[in-house]
């Protein structure tokens, strides 16, 4: 029992390398310059062993985009806050401790790759949509949830992609300030 136990901890050891090593090369120089050879170097294993876990690289990939927002319950925010909560929501999502770069992954890589392009758009519609149908009946709702996606990947992609100097160097609470009243005015004001 203790030799499976083992063997079990091992493999899930050898996944979780691959996976990280994959996420970090595919945000690093995308998915089209990462290479099995290098995820696996990056992993410290040998490349045949990046095949037998994932299978290819394509496989490989769309483990490592997969992502869920978790999207704050807008409805328990005051009215007034829901622009604000949802750019530092993401500015964690991004940033934060447990960020591990997937967003910056997808959108490198949703510019050149047709199935990373599909992913983001699904998790986008199926994520933001509904959670702003929680909180407001202001009709277009398909034009808000574009609207808040498009800043807020507009945002990512200078900042985190792009590295344009000034976005880079300001600071979160700059960003909520700047941002928070535009998503506010998307979220629930005149369009």
């Amino acid at each position: 029992m203790q030799n499976n136990k083992s063997k079990t901890s091992k493999s899930e050891r050898t996944t979780a390398a691959i996976l990280a090593a994959a996420q970090g090369l595919f945000a690093e120089v995308g998915y089209e310059r990462a290479t099995v050879r290098d995820i696996a170097a990056r992993a410290s294993i040998d490349p045949a062993m990046v095949i037998r876990y994932f299978g290819s690289k394509d496989v490989l990939f769309a483990r490592a985009i997969e992502f869920d927002l978790r999207l704050p319950n807008l409805a328990q925010t005051e009215l007034s806050r829901l622009g604000d909560t949802l750019i530092r929501h993401f500015l964690d999502l991004w940033e934060g401790p447990t960020s591990g770069g997937r967003l910056t992954i997808l959108l490198r890589a949703s510019a050149t790759n047709d199935e990373a392009a599909a992913k983001m758009r699904k998790m986008f519609a199926a994520q933001v949509l509904p959670m702003l149908a929680k909180i407001s009946d202001r009709g277009e709702m398909s034009v808000r949830a574009g609207l808040i996606s498009s800043h807020l990947m507009g945002i990512a992609l200078c900042r985190y992609v792009l590295k344009l100097p000034p976005v880079v160097s300001m600071k979160p609470e700059q960003i909520v300030s700047s941002i928070g009243p535009t998503l506010q005015r998307y979220i629930v004001g005149p369009l």
